[in-house]
């Protein structure tokens, strides 16, 4: 069962208990780290900070944090570790980058100069930043592994030197792999593979800074290495005292298991597919390091609707501060929390946003009842608490389509909308986070075609046209528009409407008949206030218009 505190989340249903998938993974992570007899169990998550850390990356993150969140619900001393690939070779300028950057590709991300204006030291920093101040907005608390500092400090060169001795060992792993032949014409990949001896370590070179390196001899005995540079620089030195440099990505991967003593690692589809490094890492860090591979499920990657329209206005993918802007922290943790890790995830940066919005509000409504499914109460907690406490929620959760709709109609006026809110039984500071979510949904993502903009003036010629139907349904909304000056009051009221036309009663099931009735209605309403056959909820549009104007418009 889940305590007051909701440090349980297996739910018990009639029967046996049905656990969520974070629970199962939990129980296998456990059982993993008292079979290897570790104090602490240690989840994992890789970033490389190498342009903007796009919203797919999340998943990364999300996973192991959910499940090293129930272990610590359970009282097992965990940690999440983010280790922050800030070591790796800077491969191409992205997007909105000046192409001038293309000077420090070759060099480390920590040595490649911010963009221009940052305020931060270096290209790695100022992309891990946005990413870290997501995560403590998600409630994800972590300790991040700076790798340049883990390299250059030689915190790694017994497992270097480990894996210079064990080179033949390594290629040897990495042949039953390989797909083309050590000797074609593009044979440098990222094993370290070449036509020449393997070595699993790519210096970067002390004239140039970059790893356009090639090593040409090597020591055991001494550790005495000699490289050269396509810049034209040679360089022999001793690497048991040489630490700039680093481990190929599927050598340095399985290192870091050993190193770090990683329980529980997720990856993407890339990494594990057979023969990709997650596979010859198992191997590596068995046969090489003396470890173990991590569980390590596959996750599926993170779809985005409405991506074009972020794209033309930014110029860039999605990252989870963007996704912060419009979701408030309880929705964006349940996407993740309510999928498995191979399911797919879809975050909607369009109008499907609401209906997203209108799933999560019908959750919270059925957990508050208590008539929520085992599963999908575990997600609510997961989404709103983690074992250090709640998480921020909004107070007074008006419907996200409703705000969009208000703050769009109104222009986000503070007096309209407080007294649009009151009708709603809630105050603009009641109504935040998400009243803030919506307007800058509004303001950044809402397409140019479903804004909303009342007449200003009466249109006194479709007034005049109606026949003596329409008009006498327009009189009759005008004339009870007061009656309950509510978004309840006045669904009732627009829906009515037709029903009184017809002598019907107000709670009368509706015929193909009645619901012609009434779209026919809604038009004439739609032209008189916005010039258009459809617009937001009627009843929403109402209550952001206001009665005066309304009623102007309805010809009163």
């Amino acid at each position: 069962m889940i305590d007051q505190e909701g440090r349980t989340l297996v739910v018990e249903t009639a029967g046996a208990p049905e656990p969520d998938w974070v629970s199962r993974m939990a129980d296998e992570v456990i059982e993993a780290a008292a079979r290897r007899g570790s104090p602490r169990i240690v989840c994992a998550s890789g970033l490389s900070p190498s342009g903007p850390i796009h919203l797919g990356n999340l998943r990364e993150v999300m996973t192991p944090h959910l499940v090293a969140d129930e272990i610590r619900r359970r009282g097992h001393d965990v940690e999440h570790l983010i280790s922050w690939d800030d070591y790796d070779r800077f491969r191409r300028v992205p997007a909105g980058i000046d192409p001038a950057w293309e000077e420090h590709i070759g060099k480390p991300l920590s040595a490649v100069p911010a963009p221009m204006g940052s305020p931060f030291a270096n290209w790695a920093e100022h992309f891990k930043a946005p990413m870290i101040a997501a995560l403590a907005d998600l409630g994800v608390p972590h300790r991040g592994v700076n790798q340049t500092e883990r390299y250059t400090g030689g915190a790694y060169r017994d497992q270097v030197l480990l894996a210079m001795r064990e080179r033949a060992r390594i290629d040897g792993i990495l042949g039953r792999f390989r797909t083309k032949k050590k000797d074609a014409p593009d044979s440098d990949d990222e094993d370290g593979a070449s036509g020449r001896e393997y070595y699993p370590f790519k210096p970067y070179c002390s004239a140039c800074g970059r790893d356009d390196t090639t090593i040409t001899a090597y020591d055991d005995d001494t550790t005495e290495m000699t490289y050269t540079c396509a810049c034209g620089a040679s360089e022999t030195v001793l690497l048991r005292e040489f630490t700039r440099g680093k481990l190929v990505w599927k050598v340095d991967w399985p290192m870091r298991w050993a190193y770090e003593g990683v329980h529980f690692e997720p990856s993407g589809v890339d990494h594990s597919s057979p023969g990709s490094s997650y596979q010859v890492g198992g191997l590596i860090v068995d046969e090489v390091f003396g470890g173990e591979a991590p569980i390590g499920p596959m996750y599926a990657f993170v779809g985005i609707t409405g991506q074009a329209k972020m794209s033309s206005s930014k110029g860039a993918v999605p990252t989870p501060g963007d996704a912060l802007e419009i979701l408030e922290v309880p929705v964006l943790r349940w996407l993740f929390a309510r999928r498995r890790p191979n399911q797919a995830i879809k975050v909607a940066f369009d109008q499907e946003l609401h209906r997203l919005y209108d799933e999560w509000d019908a959750l919270e409504r059925k957990v508050t009842a208590g008539t929520a499914g085992a599963v999908e109460t575990t997600g609510h907690v997961r989404a709103v608490t983690t074992a250090e406490g709640d998480l921020p929620r909004t107070a007074q959760p008006v419907a996200y389509r409703t705000l969009a709709s208000v703050v769009d109609i109104t222009a986000g006026d503070p007096a309209q909308l407080e007294r649009i809110l009151a009708g709603l039984d809630a105050t603009p500071e009641g109504a935040r986070p998400r009243l803030d979510k919506a307007a800058h949904w509004v303001a950044s993502y809402m397409p140019d075609e479903a804004h909303t903009r009342l007449r200003d003036e009466p249109d006194a010629a479709l007034l005049a046209s109606l026949d003596e139907q329409d008009r006498e349904a327009v009189a009759m909304l005008r004339d009870h528009l007061t009656d309950d000056w509510s978004l309840d009051g006045l669904t009732t009221l627009v829906y009515g409407v037709p029903k009184k036309q017809a002598g019907l009663p107000l709670d009368v099931k509706p015929t193909d008949e009645l619901k012609a009735a009434q779209r026919r209605f809604f038009v004439v309403v739609y032209r008189l206030l916005v010039g258009a056959d459809t617009g937001p909820r009627l009843p929403t549009l109402l209550l952001a218009a206001g009665p005066e104007r309304v009623r102007r418009l309805l010809g009163g």
